[in-house]
C-alpha cells in the first residue's frame, strides 16, 4: 500500500482505544522523569518504561485488530515514541548513565530527519514510508534503555543487564544513524527530481 492509499483509509476518529493507550503513554513521560530525576526511584521508572514499551505494541495491535487506524493516532504514536527516546535519553546522560554523545547522535539524527520533512511539505508530498530497518533500530534502543536501566539496581540481573544494554545501545545507534542517512539520502533525491509545488516561493509552507 502507498503512502497515499495508507492516508486515505485512515478515519478521523478522536476518540479509539490505541488513541486513550497513546495518551496513557504520554501522560507518563512527566512521571518517568520525576520518578528518575527527584526521587531517584529506579525500579518505578523502569516499570514505566517497560509498561510504555508494551503499550507502544498493544496500541498498533489493537489498531489492526479493532480496524481503528486513525490520522490522530498515526501522528501520536510516533510522536509519544520519540519523546519517550529523547526523554529517557537526557535523564539518562543527567543520572550518568549513559555518555552525552550517545544521546546527541540520537537526537541530533531525528532533528535531521525533521528538518527533511520540508522538502516532501513543500512538493506536496506525503512523508516517506517507515523502514523497516528504522523499526528495527527503533525496536533495539527500545529494548536497550530499559535493560541500561535495569543495570542500575542492586539485583543479581544487573551484572548481565549491564553488557546486554550496552550492547544493543550500539547496534541500535549504528542502525538509527545508518536509517537517518537513508531517509536523507531519499530527501535529497525527491528534492532534485521533484519540482516544488506551485505557492512556495513566496517562502511560505504549503498547507
Amino acid at each position: 500500500m502507498s503512502s497515499v492509499d495508507g492516508d486515505a483509509a485512515l478515519s478521523d476518529r478522536i476518540v479509539t482505544v490505541p488513541n486513550v493507550l497513546s495518551v496513557v503513554r504520554l501522560l507518563g513521560v512527566p512521571l518517568f522523569v520525576y520518578l528518575l530525576l527527584v526521587t531517584q526511584s529506579d525500579g518505578w521508572a523502569l516499570a514505566i518504561l517497560i509498561v510504555s514499551g508494551f503499550t507502544d505494541w498493544l496500541d498498533g495491535k489493537l489498531a489492526r485488530v479493532l480496524d481503528q487506524s486513525s490520522r490522530l493516532g498515526a501522528l501520536l504514536d510516533p510522536f509519544v515514541d520519540r519523546l519517550y527516546v529523547v526523554t529517557t535519553l537526557v535523564t539518562f546522560v543527567v543520572r550518568g548513565f549513559i555518555p552525552w554523545w550517545v544521546a546527541a547522535i540520537l537526537i541530533g539524527r531525528d532533528a535531521i530527519l525533521a528538518l527533511t520533512l520540508v522538502v516532501y511539505r513543500r512538493r506536496g508530498l506525503p512523508a516517506p514510508e517507515v523502514m523497516y530497518l528504522g523499526k528495527g533500530a527503533t525496536f533495539l534502543l527500545m529494548f536497550a534503555l530499559p535493560t541500561i536501566l535495569a543495570a542500575q539496581g542492586d539485583w543479581s540481573i544487573a551484572t548481565v543487564a549491564q553488557p546486554l544494554g550496552s550492547a544493543l545501545l550500539i547496534w541500535g545507534t549504528v542502525l538509527y544513524v545508518w536509517t537517518g542517512l537513508l531517509y536523507v539520502v531519499n530527501a535529497l533525491d525527491v528534492m532534485r527530481t521533484v519540482p516544488v509545488r506551485g505557492g512556495v516561493g513566496n517562502g511560505r509552507e504549503v498547507r
